[in-house]
């Protein structure tokens, strides 16, 4: 009976959200190469191969919002890095960002370890809900442990660069 309540006051409110969210915006992938493009503004992590997604991610970003200027900020970097290896981490899989480059530094931005994660290990129940929320202190969390593996197998096999805009 509980059960029954909860779900029939719940799935309106989630069917909200989920009408809420982009789903059928175009791809934003370069004409030439592999590359990670994440629009911050649909919160959506694209994997392009020449002008082709292969995939596309849900995704949190920094709780600051975007445009990272200095440590701390809570901010999701906006432009075009390298990517690292991804390794093992807190979040499952972390993937570098290679923010600040160095003309970045030059002009006085900071910053550290800023990547693309999977989702935090105490809310990973949440599934993809957990990227309804910007939650990080600066990364792009994928919502599930799978996202974050499809990501990072895509990473290795392809050594693409990431676009955030």
């Amino acid at each position: 009976m509980r059960l029954a309540l909860l779900t029939a006051g719940l799935l309106p409110l989630l069917g909200c959200v989920s009408a809420a969210l982009p789903e059928a915006e175009a791809a934003p992938c370069p004409d030439v190469g592999d590359h990670v493009v994440v629009d911050t503004r649909a919160r959506v992590l694209w994997l392009c191969t020449d002008r082709h997604a292969v995939a596309r991610v849900r995704v949190a970003l920094g709780r600051g919002g975007v445009d990272k200027e200095r440590e701390g900020d809570g901010r999701t970097p906006l432009g075009a890095y390298t990517l690292g290896e991804p390794r093992p981490s807190r979040f499952g899989t972390f993937i570098p960002i290679g923010y600040p480059t160095a003309a970045q530094r030059a002009r006085g931005l900071s910053g550290s370890n800023v990547g693309i994660h999977g989702p935090g290990r105490r809310l990973s129940w949440l599934g993809r809900a957990s990227t309804w929320v910007d939650w990080t202190a600066g990364c792009v969390a994928t919502g599930t442990d799978e996202d974050i593996a499809r990501v990072a197998a895509f990473v290795r096999e392809r050594r693409p660069s990431i676009v955030l805009r």
